[in-house]
């Protein structure tokens, strides 16, 4: 089975759900796949989203010791990422999203949920498993890389 795309979706910027992985090898680590990504949200060819729990968690993994940064490293890193996203307030309860085996993976299900976004990015196998539920695109970083690359910028999009 192929992993599915994205539709066009009439010029609107895609607004898109990255999971803390991706996140994180983008700024830690910014060379190849990680690294395309990363330049394409400082381009402005999609809105990352972001909720206040996955941004904590993103806080949380940019401090683990075994990446080294300092304090004034990690905000840096933030000070990148955070002005290119658009932050989302997740309702209370949170809407309906499939079953995910890992509860750790929750908040980008309803985030992505919450934000009618267009597209969830990991490399989670937890939420990979999930690809294909009804109003979830859920992508790899690789397939997504390869759809942002294939849309017309300028008119270019997804739709949920």
């Amino acid at each position: 089975m192929t992993e599915p795309s994205i539709p066009p979706n009439n010029g609107r910027v895609p607004r898109v759900v990255l999971d803390t992985n991706v996140v994180l090898s983008a700024l830690v680590f910014p060379g190849g796949l990680a690294g395309r990504i990363r330049h394409a949200w400082q381009r402005g060819d999609y809105v990352p989203l972001v909720s206040a729990v996955t941004v904590a968690e993103l806080v949380r993994v940019l401090a683990y010791p075994k990446f080294r940064l300092s304090i004034a490293e990690q905000e840096e890193l933030l000070a990148d990422y955070l002005p290119s996203t658009e932050v989302v307030r997740i309702p209370e309860p949170p809407s309906a999203v499939p079953y995910c085996r890992d509860l750790h993976d929750l908040p980008f299900l309803h985030l992505a949920a919450a934000a009618h976004a267009d597209a969830l990015v990991s490399g989670d196998a937890d939420l990979l498993v999930l690809a294909g539920q009804p109003g979830f695109h859920i992508l790899t970083p690789a397939t997504f890389i390869e759809t942002l690359r294939e849309w017309p910028l300028s008119g270019g999009g997804v739709s949920a």
